[in-house]
């Protein structure tokens, strides 16, 4: 499979005459594979933009993706452009391959950061969750759902602002006018909301939310609120609210970051936190004072000579680096603590199970 989703020499050489260099492949799925690659501007002919380049074989996919989600996918991303996600360079198409090209991402996804640097300071985890909020934000005005938040689906540019990526669920709230409730249960059990566990109708935006508040929690605790090897079990904990965090890390959380996530891992949707309701909360909109005003520096993470001058719109200078960058870890005093005290062992606590047209579950209620 990865060998014929690999492009080909016709693919290569075609792509070459319009400025592409395909390089290593770094991603591999069921119908596509994620290769590095180059961008050449004909014009200038130096001026060389990193970019990562999803390749989609259409021959390979089933024929409900095909007429569902990847055309919702190739719509919604050419509808959108954001500081706070990932930006989209071109859509090319030659027979049945489609070829995506987005930015790079030189500092990965937010679950490798988390593995390798432990809880993200909750100053750092503010700034990065206002951030997603935001493009969020931006996604739900335009009344597109994501529907497949989690920290693998957030990236971390050269200059260590977040990106929302992978719009392979994300689909339009509105239809002919009319809102409609989501009835597919896409996405990864770990970072569903309850509705969506349980087999109902739901309302895309608000488990949006929920899944925003799953990956507050991962940066502020470095494992995962439920355990979702069963999920008869997991939706019982998610509606009794059955989640704590770690002792260790307990009392070096704010209040008001702690009210936050309760507000947010609300199972009733009547109660849970509107977006909205998020941004103005006195979490998000407290100022770091070790921070400019505003707010928009990424502090410690990256070299001095890497802080962004002009806040934390995030968009992507036009050359990058021709390969990917090492930036020095941060100075994290705090490492994941996997004592048998935890609640959840590492790698337990951060695995996403596949979450697609699940069966539905009984009320929890009766269990």
């Amino acid at each position: 499979m990865a060998k014929r989703l690999s492009p080909r020499s016709s693919e290569i050489n075609a792509l070459e005459q319009r400025g592409y260099l395909i390089g290593k492949k770094i991603g591999q799925g069921s119908y596509a594979t994620v290769h590095l690659a180059d961008y050449v501007d004909g014009n200038s002919g130096s001026k060389r933009m990193r970019l990562a380049c999803k390749i989609f074989d259409k021959e390979k996919a089933p024929t409900d993706f095909l007429e569902k989600f990847f055309p919702r996918e190739l719509e919604i991303l050419t509808k959108i452009e954001n500081p706070h996600i990932i930006q989209v360079h071109s859509i090319l198409q030659r027979g049945p391959r489609v070829f995506i090209f987005m930015r790079y991402a030189d500092n990965g996804d937010l679950l490798d950061f988390i593995k390798r640097n432990g809880v993200v300071p909750e100053q750092q985890a503010r700034l990065w969750f206002r951030q997603m909020a935001t493009g969020l934000q931006y996604l739900h005005n335009k009344n597109i759902a994501h529907r497949d938040l989690k920290c693998e689906n957030i990236l971390i540019s050269k200059r260590f602002n977040v990106k929302l990526a992978d719009f392979g669920f994300a689909r339009f709230c509105f239809v002919g006018g009319r809102r409609v409730l989501s009835q597919t249960y896409c996405g990864s059990a770990a970072y569903a909301a309850p509705e969506v566990v349980n087999g109902t109708p739901y309302n895309p935006k608000l488990s949006d939310v929920w899944s925003l508040g799953i990956i507050l929690f991962i940066m502020l605790n470095a494992s995962m609120p439920f355990d979702d090897s069963n999920l008869r079990k997991l939706l019982k904990d998610q509606m009794t609210r059955n989640w704590v965090f770690r002792s260790r890390i307990r009392d070096t959380i704010s209040p008001s970051a702690k009210s936050i996530v309760r507000h947010i891992l609300e199972p009733d949707i009547t109660l849970r936190f509107t977006l909205e309701r998020v941004l103005t909360h006195e979490w998000i909109k407290k100022r770091d004072a070790s921070l400019p005003s505003g707010g928009r520096l990424v502090h410690s993470l990256a070299a001095p000579k890497q802080a962004e001058a002009s806040g934390s719109s995030g968009m992507e200078p036009a050359q990058q680096p021709e390969g990917p960058s090492r930036a020095a870890a941060p100075p994290y005093p705090q490492k994941i603590d996997t004592s048998p005290t935890d609640e959840y062992k590492w790698h337990e606590s951060l695995r996403s199970n596949p979450l697609l047209n699940m069966p539905q579950l009984a009320d929890p209620a009766r269990m």
